[in-house]
């Protein structure tokens, strides 16, 4: 199973408030997230901690900041997320919809669905809030030759 499919809803959103708050010189602190995140501390530190154990984020004197692994694994979601909002969005849905269609399934599904879903899109560039999508892999390798 891929790093991304074991992950619940709320470890994508401390992980995404994490990436979202770091800086070059300053990690988030526990308050942050917890505020982020709408819950008390104990609370956060729990995702945070889980975040920690699967190598995605490192805690240093109470701040969080993203390890390269969490921060391939938040690209990925974002990539997964704004493919499946094209998806949604092919369908007649507004932008609003699309993202909340597309939490719905963006966490279940795999990288190879979602390179088959980016494909039958023809490789759209951007998703429906104007964010960009990461090329799919066949594009990335094709445009390397």
């Amino acid at each position: 199973m891929e790093t991304l499919q074991r992950l619940t809803r709320r470890q994508i959103d401390a992980l995404q408030s994490v990436g979202f708050r770091e800086t070059p010189d300053r990690g988030v602190s526990l308050k942050q997230t917890a505020a982020a995140l709408k819950v008390r501390p104990p609370s956060a530190l729990l995702h945070l901690s889980s975040l920690e154990q699967l190598g995605l984020i490192e805690r240093f004197r109470g701040k969080s900041r993203l390890t390269n692994r969490g921060r391939s694994t938040l690209a990925e979601y974002r990539r997964h997320h704004r493919v499946a909002e094209t998806l949604f969005g092919s369908l007649g849905l507004d932008a609003a919809e699309t993202c909340a269609a597309a939490r719905e399934i963006d966490l279940a599904l795999s990288h190879r669905t979602v390179e088959e879903v980016c494909r039958a899109q023809r490789h759209p560039a951007e998703c429906p809030h104007g964010e960009p999508i990461a090329p799919c892999s066949d594009v990335r390798a094709s445009a390397g030759t």
